[in-house]
């Protein structure tokens, strides 16, 4: 019964100064909006990535030169310049990896394009033929380049459906010409819509021979990208380690701390991507926390407030026989309520948010995002505010309930 009274006053409480208690409570409205959005997003954004990879297939092989990144910040390790046209060559042997079926080099960068005046900036793709079969896109009309193609630097290129709108419009493409870097190349390829696969979207790519974006394009004798497809399943770590082996000889490495490439499956590649997507989002989510604690002292700031402003009232409950402990708990109460308000609000608008952000994903941009909700992000977040309230309410609390009636009675 006393509870239940003390729930009862304290919402009368909070309801007597509703703007006062509204804008108390923003600020933990905004930290948990902003935790519930970011996971969400995070969630989303590591869902979409991960079924990308996935399915590139699990007979596919990255050798990627540097050092293998362990976080955001050694993403810039993979730049490196150490796979070259000797590399290639040995993987190509049946002795030295016997169960590889196929190898595909990849070099990439952005350079501008242009057509009668029109220009657009695409990005430049230099593979091979397997790119169609890897990437699960084949051009619509015309075809890909041969290897006869690749071997004599040839100035072909297959392009990308906004590549095209933007250089072409409505004129027909196929079979045209396009400037790239000052050399003319032509359109012996149209590719359908496809949107956004891993970290590359297919609707703005110009693909090339790798020879000629080398040659012509980027100036450069190595490689961004080795990629490999393993002759089974079953066969792929046998042929990981059969490619370390061959990379290491080639490159007089003897101890494999020192290796200046990693190669990687895609079952690894899900784990780094996880591994990295995480920690983003607990960073994120993590300085979002921040107005919380912001939150929770003006929390404590109004409650105090609060407190001097209805000492008579205090003084009066005292009078008529409410215990320290009465009071107490109603000016706790009221601050956990309010903070746990606050955390409803903030789980309801961060979801709303972020469904609406996951529609504009999926219908304007084209990406095949999925809304998730984080039920844990959600929890968590409920929990941290109540306990917020809880925190930093004590100490108004305990103020009220020491106050003594007869000088509270006497207070104007």
């Amino acid at each position: 019964m006393i509870i239940k009274h003390s729930l009862k006053t304290a919402f009368k409480g909070i309801t007597t100064h509703k703007s006062r208690s509204a804008l108390t409570i923003l600020g933990i409205v905004v930290g948990v909006t902003a935790i519930i959005l970011v996971m969400s997003l995070g969630e989303g954004a590591q869902n979409l990535i991960l079924n990308q990879v996935q399915s590139i297939g699990a007979k596919t092989i990255a050798v990627v030169p540097g050092r293998q990144p362990k976080g955001p910040t050694d993403i810039i390790a993979t730049f490196a310049d150490s796979l070259k046209d000797r590399d290639l060559d040995l993987l190509q042997r049946k002795e030295n990896v016997p169960h590889l079926e196929k190898i595909m080099p990849v070099v990439f960068g952005g350079e501008t394009a242009s057509r009668e005046g029109e220009t657009y900036r695409p990005n430049i793709l230099g593979v091979t033929g397997l790119a169609s079969k890897i990437y699960d896109i084949y051009p619509e009309e015309g075809r890909m380049f041969t290897d006869d193609e690749i071997r004599g630097n040839a100035d072909v290129v297959v392009i990308g459906s906004r590549v095209k709108e933007e250089l072409f419009g409505i004129d027909y493409a196929l079979n045209q010409k396009i400037k790239i870097k000052d050399k003319n190349f032509k359109i012996i390829g149209l590719l359908p819509k496809k949107g956004q696969f891993s970290f590359l979207n297919f609707d703005e790519v110009a693909l090339m021979p790798y020879t000629t974006a080398q040659r012509y394009i980027f100036g450069i004798k190595y490689f961004h990208r080795l990629v490999v497809e393993a002759d089974t399943e079953e066969n792929v770590p046998i042929t990981v380690e059969d490619i370390k082996k061959t990379l290491r000889e080639s490159h007089n490495i003897t101890d494999p701390s020192k290796d200046d490439f990693f190669v990687e499956t895609q079952a690894e590649a899900l784990e780094t991507v996880s591994t990295i997507t995480n920690t983003l989002t607990m960073f994120l989510a993590s300085v979002a926390a921040i107005s919380l604690v912001v939150g929770g002292i003006g929390i404590m700031n109004i409650m105090l407030v609060s407190v001097t402003e209805r000492t008579r009232e205090i003084g009066l409950r005292k009078a008529i026989g409410a215990t320290g402990r009465n009071i107490l708990s109603q000016f706790l109460i009221e601050a956990i309520v309010l903070t746990a308000s606050g955390g409803i609000i903030g789980i309801t608008l961060g979801a709303g948010l972020a469904f609406l952000i996951s529609m504009v994903l999926t219908r304007l941009v084209g990406l095949d995002w999925t809304f998730t909700f984080p039920v844990s992000a959600a929890i968590l977040g409920l929990g941290v505010s109540t306990a917020v309230g809880l925190v930093f309410g004590l100490y108004p609390a305990r103020q009220a309930s020491l106050k003594d009636p007869i000088e509270a009675l006497r207070y104007e």
